[in-house]
Formats: structure tokens, sequence, C-alpha cells
């Protein structure tokens, strides 16, 4: 059976880094539009999205953008929702999506394509309830897509029956409706954004805001900041060691100068510069490859293949 979050034991009230600042979580079934959502929500073409019933996406992926004066990142999750796909993926995949979306998110987007609400749709929410938990409706905004389509479709969702108007009621009535084929229409995502904030202040926020936790997520979140640690402090140890090698192999360069000494200096200056970047630029990487690391995984194996984390995208 796939791995299944407990029941939040406390509400972690969640001081917001920045008050502007949401995580966004984006879950539904395949097909359902959540890539082409995300794409929406930050503007650009985030995440691959394609007209079709076959999931696109196969792994969590986390995208960030700065939309209408919110910092904003998207967890697109792949169709675990419904698919058949191996209990060890789903299990992995979910790992990935709490670790890309700690200390946690602040709404998690129930995508639904407009339409006849089918067995698969209720299947793909039941799903989410027994992975994320009962509590999660408190957090959880519908998103239905290609609800353009459709005359009047406000008018048919407060005539819902059955599951969908289960599911609404569970949600407080908080929905909202996507044109993901107008992505220029950047008044639809503000109107997301600002239902958003309302739904975190409503949940205790204020200016700090609120998001779904539970167990798991604040130890995920002491394990990322430890692993992180380690990942940091061993690349400033590899820095020390490269730096020192590359000081010694000038010295001898120095010492047997035929050319200028002034150039054979510029030249290892130039390199200790370069070094000290590329260190840096693993630094400001470290968070991003960390997320990818699941439970199981040593930190000693990214040590192992350090020099690979800049190609982690």
């Amino acid at each position: 059976m796939a791995e299944t979050l407990p029941e939040p034991t406390t509400r972690r009230s969640g001081s917001m880094e920045n008050p502007a600042r949401f995580r966004l979580v984006l879950v539904g079934k395949t097909g359902a539009g959540k890539s082409c959502s995300g794409n929406t929500i930050l503007g650009r073409d985030a995440f691959r999205a394609e007209v079709s019933q076959s999931s696109v996406t196969n792994k969590c992926k986390k995208e960030e953008n700065e939309v209408g004066g919110f910092e904003v990142s998207v967890v697109d999750t792949p169709g675990i929702f419904d698919s058949t796909l191996a209990d060890d993926t789903v299990s992995r995949e979910i790992s990935k999506c709490i670790n890309m979306s700690t200390p946690g998110p602040h709404a998690i987007l129930l995508v639904i394509k407009a339409g006849r609400f089918r067995a698969k749709e209720a299947k793909a929410i039941e799903r989410a309830e027994e992975i994320f938990g009962m509590d999660f409706w408190k957090y959880t905004f519908i998103l239905f897509t290609h609800g353009d389509q459709f005359q009047d479709f406000k008018d048919k969702l407060e005539k819902a029956q059955g599951k969908l108007k289960e599911v609404l009621k569970k949600v407080e009535n908080r929905y909202h409706i996507f044109n993901n084929n107008k992505t220029n229409d950047r008044g639809q995502v503000l109107e997301l954004l600002e239902k958003v904030e309302k739904m975190v202040e409503g949940n205790g926020g204020g200016n700090g805001g609120e998001f779904y936790s539970n167990p798991i997520y604040v130890d995920t979140v002491e394990r990322l900041d430890k692993r992180e640690a380690e990942l940091k402090e061993f690349y400033e140890k590899k820095l020390e060691e490269e730096t020192k090698a590359v000081k010694v192999k000038y010295q001898k360069i120095l010492s047997k100068a035929q050319q200028d000494r002034q150039e054979v200096e510029k030249q290892q200056q130039a390199e200790l510069d370069e070094l000290q970047r590329y260190y840096n630029e693993l630094q400001r990487g470290v968070r991003h490859v960390v997320e990818q690391i699941m439970v199981p995984n040593p930190v000693d194996e990214m040590k192992e293949m350090f020099h690979t984390t800049l190609r982690v995208k």
C-alpha cells in the first residue's frame, strides 16, 4: 500500500517567511490539467503539458515565480492519484512532494476537469484524502479547468448533486474556474491567489499565514535542514582542499618560472576565482538537491556525486 500521511496532531502555525509567499501543490487525476494550470499560475512554460489522458508528468517537479507581488512555488504531481504506478514509485513521489512543499503547502489545489463528474474523478479525490488525511480539506481549493467551455458553469455547480456536491461541501464551496487557453489572462490568476490568501487568513494566518502540516512534514523539515547543512559543510571542505591544491600547484610553477611572475599570479587568481564561483553555484543549489533525496538515501551518496548536482534541474 502506498504511503499515507498521518492526521495532524497539532496545528503548526506557520509564520510565512514572507507575508506574500505561497506554496501550492497540484493534485488530481491524469488529464485533469494540472501541468497546464501550473503554467498558467506561474505565467510561463514551467511544466510539460499535453492534451492527453495519459500522464505526461511522471515525477514531482517544483517551479517558482513572482506573480502579482506574490512569491509562488508550485509543485506539480504525477498521476499518482489514479494511475497504475507501482506502490514504491507512488511512495517515492509522495516523499518528493513532501520534500518540495516543506514546511507545508498553504493550499492544495484539487484540479478537476469541468464536465461530467465521473468515478475516476471521485477515485482520485479519495486517493488524495487517503494520502494527506481528512484535515487536508481545510487547505484545499478546487480548480476547475475548461470551465469556460460551459455556459453558466457556476449555476451548474450550485445545482451539483452526488459526489461533486459532497466534495464542494468538504471544501466549503472554495473553487476557482481556470481557462488554461488564456494564460495571458492574469486576472484569473490574481483572483485565485486572492482566494488562497483569504483561505490562509481564515485558517488562522493573519499576517503570518497557516499552512497544512502533520508530523511527517515536521520531521521532513528537520531532515532536510540537517542534510542541507551537511552538504554545505562538505562543499566548504572541498573548496578549502582544492584551493590549497591550486596554491601548491602555482607555488611550484612560480619556483621554476621562466615566464613573468605577474602573469603566473594572474593565472592563479583566475583559477581560484573560478573555483570559488563553482562552489558558490553548488551551495546555491543545495536545497534543491536535498529535496530530491528520498528518506532511505544517505547524504553520503550525494557527497560521492557532488559534481553532478549542477545538472539536477
